[in-house]
Order: C-alpha cells, then structure tokens, then sequence
C-alpha cells in the first residue's frame, strides 16, 4: 500500500491546550484546520494530530480509565483509499463510520480492528 502519512491523534476536550502542549514539547507548529481538528508539524512533516472530544476522559494509567488513542492512515486520492479501504475490510476490518461524501477531494471514515481499536483511513488530494 502506498500510505503518505502516518499520524497518531489524540483525543482532548481542550483542543488548543493539547495543541499547544505538543508543538512546544516537539518545538512544532499548530496547523488549525478546523475547532475539531489540529496537525501538529515538526521539521516541515506532520507528527500529531489532535481531535476535539468533548467529552474525552483522560486516561488514569495504570489501574483505572483506559488509555486512549487512534490511528490515522492518510492516502493520496480516493481510488487510493477505496483500494485500502477494501483491504482492510478483507482483514476483519468493521466500518464504523461512513465519510459523509466518498468522492469528495478529502474525506474520512472511520474503521475498528478485529479487536475494537478504531482508526481512520483518509484521503487527500493528489
């Protein structure tokens, strides 16, 4: 498969705090596409990504709330996509989440692994 991006993304109730924590640590900056969702860039790449969950309830490592976290699999094209989005169903993959518009230029959806782990195929314009 020829993924362009790989990112993990955080889920925070506080979008910018999160945002502004990692690009300072990682002395990055904060792409802010939308109140939803922020790219953190480092060394001109991305390394994070962060997604508003407003109901987010930060993990309680090692004995109580789970910690949590997702991954997001970015893909030049939507013919790209469709052919990883095959894939993965294929391997036991479950769509939880249609893309709102799957022809669309960029667009997401969102999957969960054989185990129940959700992750996010998406596609970009070439």
């Amino acid at each position: 498969m020829d993924i362009k991006h790989r990112m993990i993304v955080f889920d925070a109730a506080d979008i910018e705090a999160e945002s502004s924590f990692w690009a300072t640590f990682l002395d990055g900056t904060v792409d802010r596409w939308s109140n939803r969702w922020h790219a953190i860039w480092v060394d001109g790449g991305w390394a994070l990504g962060v997604q508003h969950a407003p109901d987010h309830v930060p993990p309680d490592w090692p004995d109580g709330t789970p910690q949590q976290i997702h991954l997001d699999f970015y893909f030049e094209g939507v013919e790209a996509h469709a052919a990883a989005h095959d894939r993965a169903l294929t391997l036991g993959a479950r769509l939880l989440k249609p893309a709102d518009d799957a022809a669309a230029a960029r667009g997401v959806q969102v999957y969960a692994d054989p185990a129940g782990h959700p992750f996010c195929l998406c596609w970009v314009p070439r």
